[in-house]
């Protein structure tokens, strides 16, 4: 399969390669990134990646019930700037037993969607690994790239992540 492409090809990837080699060490030596990845949460979530993957994904959807749920806060606020006091009250407790059953439902469909995403990236990583990798009847001098990770456990640490990204296309004798 890797015959098959064009020079050009592995120059490009070779390319794209190191321009995203270059994009991962400019934002790990990014001052905040390291103040974070230094404390006791970035350490934590260093070790549990998949805890890590499932927190992001929830705070990316739960982004806009929160905004919705704050404008109404705001709105009925103004309501009872008018006088409707008891109105706003059954409002925002109806709107958070709302909001409340909506982040519920959102952190299942976060887990369900990182579990996904993890089995996903270590299948794609295992295949690509297979179809890659040198044949017994390939001519010794010739250099195939290598995509993915060589072994399941590695696909879990987020601090191997950088240099996976980095050895994404790289090649090997």
């Amino acid at each position: 399969m890797a015959k098959d492409e064009p020079p050009s090809v592995s120059r490009d990837l070779e390319a794209l390669r190191r321009k995203l080699c270059l994009l991962l060490d400019s934002f790990q030596s990014n001052a905040k990134v390291v103040a974070f990845m230094t404390s006791p949460v970035g350490r934590y979530l260093d070790r549990h990646p998949f805890l890590a993957l499932a927190m992001l994904m929830f705070v990316t959807m739960s982004a806009v019930p929160v905004g919705v749920f704050l404008l109404i806060v705001v709105l009925t606020s103004l309501g009872a700037l008018m006088g409707a006091v008891l109105l706003e009250g059954l409002i925002i407790s109806v709107c958070g037993l709302s909001l409340l059953c909506i982040l519920c439902g959102l952190g299942f469909v976060a887990l369900v969607m990182s579990g996904i995403a993890m089995i996903s990236y270590v299948v794609v990583s295992c295949l690509m690994n297979y179809w890659f990798s040198p044949r017994d009847g390939d001519s010794p001098g010739l250099v195939q790239p290598q995509y993915g990770v060589t072994n399941i456990p590695s696909a879990f640490c987020l601090s191997s992540l950088p240099s996976l990204a980095c050895g994404f296309a790289s090649t090997r004798p």
